[in-house]
């Protein structure tokens, strides 16, 4: 069983940044999805085992930046420009697949608790 701890949120102003981070041992590809209140999961940004390949959803791109310490075990999504509408819950989520694509929820194997960002306007 894989056990993935995010650390890093908090509350921010419109603006400004936050990095996110999950510790993860093992070989697998990792993911940052995030829920809003009222809404449904939805994919934030995903990397793969060698980080050579990163994906991100189009709200996010040019503000965020996934990346990985595989010497440390650790994935980070480094939110920058942060805006009211990215205010959720932040999952990393982690899948034994590590080609296909990343956006998808049911092909995630383990999930972590969840860490909560604001961003005040």
């Amino acid at each position: 069983q894989v056990q993935l701890v995010e650390t890093g949120g908090g509350l921010v102003q419109a603006g400004g940044s936050l990095r996110l981070s999950c510790a993860a041992s093992g070989r697998y590809a990792m993911g940052w999805f995030r829920q809003a209140p009222g809404k449904e999961r939805e994919f934030v940004a995903g990397i793969s085992w060698s980080g050579v390949t990163r994906v991100y959803a189009d709200s996010v791109k040019g503000r965020f930046t996934i990346s990985r310490d595989n010497a440390k075990n650790t994935v980070y999504l480094q939110m920058n420009n942060l805006k009211p509408e990215d205010t959720a819950v932040y999952y990393c989520a982690a899948r034994r697949q590590d080609d296909g694509p990343r956006g998808r929820l049911e092909t995630y194997d383990y999930w972590g608790q969840g860490t909560q960002v604001t961003v005040s306007s």
